[in-house]
C-alpha cells in the first residue's frame, strides 16, 4: 500500500488563520501632528520608525488599515485635487517602505463642513461604518484586530466596534477629551505598540 500522498503546504478549508487588521490612525499616530494643516505631503513627517514598524506588522501577518478624518478636506482648507495628490504621495512613501495597506479609509465629510463635503458619514469616526466595511469585504475578525490612536476618536469606534484598542503617547496623546475612553494598552509610540503586538504569544503569526 502506497504511502499517502503529503497534504499540501497552505491551509485546507476551513483552517485558515483569522484575518487580523490593525487600524492604524494617520494624523498623530503614524504621521506626526502637523501645527497647522498641511496642503503638500512633503510638508508632514512620519513618527519616528512607524513606516518600519508597519513593515513588520505585515511580515507578522496583519493586514493594515489607515483611518482617520480628514476635516482640512472637509471645511475646504484643502481642495480635493491637493487631497488627491497628497494621499498618492502618501501611499507611495509607504509603498517605498515595503508598505502596503489593505485599505485606507479618509473620511473626507463632516455634517458643517462646506460644499460637497457637507454631510455626515458613517465612515467618520467616531462611527463605525469602516470597521464592517472591512469585515464584509476582507472577512476580518473584528474581536481579533486592533485600533491604533492618538485621539479618543478613534479609540472609541474600535470599542464600539468590537476591536481591541491601544492608545499612544503621540501626537494628542488622548488630551482631545472628546469622549471618555479606556483603552486596553497606552503605549509610547506606535512603534512600541506593533512591537508588543508582535511579542504577545496570542497574537504571533500562526504556522
Amino acid at each position: 500500500m502506497k504511502n499517502p500522498a503529503p497534504l499540501p503546504q497552505r491551509c485546507l478549508p476551513g483552517t485558515e488563520p483569522p484575518v487580523r487588521g490593525l487600524f492604524v490612525d494617520r494624523w498623530g499616530t503614524l504621521l506626526e501632528l502637523p501645527s497647522r494643516a498641511p496642503r503638500r505631503f512633503d510638508e508632514t513627517r512620519f513618527v519616528a520608525g512607524a513606516v518600519d514598524a508597519l513593515h513588520r506588522a505585515q511580515n507578522a501577518g496583519w493586514a493594515v488599515y489607515l483611518i482617520g478624518n480628514e476635516d482640512q478636506v472637509a471645511h475646504g482648507e484643502q481642495s480635493d485635487n491637493e487631497w488627491i495628490a497628497f494621499e498618492g504621495a502618501f501611499l507611495g512613501a509607504l509603498k517605498a517602505g515595503g508598505v502596503r495597506p489593505t485599505r485606507f479609509y479618509a473620511c473626507l465629510d463632516h455634517p458643517n463642513g462646506r460644499g460637497a463635503h457637507k454631510r455626515p458619514s458613517v465612515f467618520r469616526l467616531p462611527d463605525t461604518g469602516l470597521f464592517y466595511h472591512a469585515l464584509q469585504a476582507d472577512g476580518l475578525q473584528l474581536s481579533q484586530s486592533w485600533v491604533i490612536g492618538d485621539s479618543t476618536l478613534e479609540i472609541a469606534a474600535g470599542q464600539r466596534a468590537g476591536c481591541k484598542t491601544a492608545a499612544v503617547r503621540t501626537g494628542v496623546a488622548l488630551a482631545d477629551g472628546e469622549l471618555a475612553i479606556e483603552p486596553e494598552f497606552v503605549f509610547d509610540d506606535l512603534v512600541q505598540t506593533i512591537d508588543a503586538l508582535i511579542r504577545a504569544p496570542a497574537y504571533a503569526r500562526p504556522r
